[in-house]
């Protein structure tokens, strides 16, 4: 009994989250996830996990917090 295409999206899929397939593939993976509910709910996971990581990124740490740590990284190097 051969696979039905899980092994190969579930392999790809986080290039197919960033739009790294060719066209071809990416449409193979596509048609699989619109008949498997697994590989489209790991999609869906993937999804949401790749928006929350965007959005961490874009985010920036309060002046005084970064005042902070480096104040706190020199002391450090300097009783270290």
């Amino acid at each position: 009994m051969g696979d039905c295409g899980c092994e190969k999206a579930k392999k790809d899929l986080e290039e197919y989250l960033h739009n790294e397939l060719c066209s071809e593939e990416a449409a193979d993976i596509r048609a699989h996830m619109e008949n498997c509910v697994d590989c489209s709910d790991e999609h869906r996971v993937g999804v949401v996990l790749t928006e929350a990581v965007k959005r961490a990124c874009e985010e920036t740490a309060p002046e005084e917090l970064k005042s902070e740590v480096l104040q706190r990284l020199r002391s450090m190097q300097q009783h270290g």
